[in-house]
């Protein structure tokens, strides 16, 4: 499903209950009234490609809900997923500054809400508010160093054991601690948790029961739960 199915939200920013640590989420009053204008609020369902890799850049989106995957493609069909976008994180912010295509695709993986900037809008907003300049040198800075983990797990990693035992680490800065351990959540397949780390879905599925029987991992459906961190980085040779 592409964007132009998508149905029309109204929301004022101004008063949104969502805030996150974000790119437009801790503007002046003056901005935010000028962002207002020119954002337009969008709900997705999940599975909705916003852009393409190799597509020209028509703007920025904001997620304010919901989770969104980013992901380059081979010619010969092999997918990689780059990252996960999580609330508060901006895409398409790289072609907006080098006026290129954008760099990855980008899809909901569930009910995602967005706000959507314009090409010509957001060029200007960025040239009227100067202090936004230091937002999105931060978010860019995030989303490299995020890139440069991901490739150093795949690149560097003696195997698909040590790929995936990082991987899970690296989620688990994120969860929450429990009794039992660090709990995640994790809304992917095993067939797009092996496009994170460059292996492939039987793979990741005998690891994981490997893992299981080793009680360095807890499966509960989409949730993950990891009794020891430290049991885990033994295994990620971190």
């Amino acid at each position: 499903m592409h964007a132009s199915q998508a149905v029309e939200l109204q929301h004022d920013c101004r008063s949104c209950t969502l805030k996150h640590q974000g790119f437009f989420c801790d503007l002046t009053p003056e901005a935010a009234r000028d962002f207002d204008v020119i954002r337009s609020s969008t709900m997705y369902p999940g599975g909705t490609v916003l852009f393409l890799e190799r597509d020209s850049f028509r703007g920025v989106y904001l997620l304010c809900t919901g989770k969104i995957k980013l992901t380059i493609s081979s010619r010969g069909g092999k997918t990689l997923i780059l990252r996960l976008a999580r609330p508060g994180e901006v895409l398409g912010l790289m072609a907006a500054i080098s006026g290129t295509p954008y760099e990855a695709t980008a899809e909901t993986m569930e009910p995602c809400q967005l706000a959507f900037i314009r090409n010509d809008d957001f060029s200007r907003f960025v040239h009227k508010y100067p202090e936004v300049y230091r937002s999105m040198l931060c978010q860019i800075s995030a989303q490299y160093f995020g890139t440069c983990r991901q490739i150093r797990n795949i690149a560097l990693s003696a195997s698909s054991r040590q790929k995936l035992a990082r991987l899970l680490l690296d989620w688990s800065a994120d969860g929450k601690e429990t009794s039992e351990g660090t709990r995640i959540s994790v809304p992917l397949t095993h067939e797009q948790i092996a496009e994170c780390v460059g292996s492939t879905r039987e793979t990741i599925t005998r690891i994981l029961s490997e893992f299981k029987n080793r009680h360095l991992v807890a499966l509960r459906g989409a949730t993950i739960v990891i009794p020891d961190r430290s049991a885990l980085a033994a295994i990620s040779g971190e």
